[in-house]
């Protein structure tokens, strides 16, 4: 029986040997190459961690931080290294999400069945 830890590692190499990752990887280097790509990409992750962090903390997010927020975001998609950075993220996290669901799967079986048994 494999262990589990071996076989997240073989996981590991496997998505970082992965196009998805390798090209991820460029459009990063890419942007973090040219310093204008690099501040504008550094302020919308700035901008959406805290957005993220409020959220989390149940402060309310001001209109004004709403607006500064849309006007980040609209610049970033406009930018086309940055654009294309976040085009490849989503990308591998649509494999990561899919990948997290067949490893949940197990304890999605034993809970769901036991729901199921319950009604």
């Amino acid at each position: 029986m494999p262990n589990m830890y071996d076989s997240a590692y073989v996981l590991e190499k496997a998505i970082r040997e992965s196009e998805e990752f390798k090209s991820l990887q460029e459009a990063y280097e890419s942007v973090m190459n040219d310093p204008n790509s690099k501040a504008m990409f550094e302020e919308f992750r700035d901008v959406q961690l805290d957005l993220q962090e409020k959220q989390m903390q149940g402060m309310e997010i001001t209109e004004a931080e709403l607006d500064s927020a849309r006007n980040i975001v609209n610049n970033v998609q406009q930018h086309q290294g940055i654009a294309n950075l976040m085009e490849k993220e989503q990308r591998l996290n649509i494999i990561i999400g899919d990948i997290s669901r067949i490893i949940t799967k197990p304890l999605e079986e034993l809970y769901g069945g036991f729901e199921e048994e319950e009604e």
